[in-house]
């Protein structure tokens, strides 16, 4: 599929790109280069091709088991804060 230098400004202004015009030829070879890959790819036949979960065969991902935990834990994840204060993080004030 080959772009038209028309089309090329058209998909500069909708992605608010401001391209010279000497610039719009190398965006023309290129972008159609890379219209004509997925052209390509879109030609080759997958009907037979059975869907997968992982591309290793035999390979499972392990997982932690699915446990539930004791509720509130903010005493000890604010042991490591620099300030604390009925319970929260005092941080610096940075907008006045």
């Amino acid at each position: 599929m080959s772009l038209s230098p028309k089309q090329i400004e058209s998909i500069a202004h909708l992605a608010r790109l401001e391209l010279k015009a000497e610039e719009i030829p190398v965006y023309v070879e290129s972008l159609s280069r890379i219209f004509g890959l997925v052209d390509e790819l879109d030609r080759a036949d997958t009907a037979s091709v059975e869907p997968m979960a992982h591309p290793l065969t035999g390979q499972v991902q392990r997982l932690r088991a699915d446990e539930a935990v004791p509720g509130n834990s903010r005493d000890i994840y604010q042991r490591n804060a620099p300030q604390v204060e009925a319970g929260l993080y005092l941080v610096p004030k940075v907008i006045e």
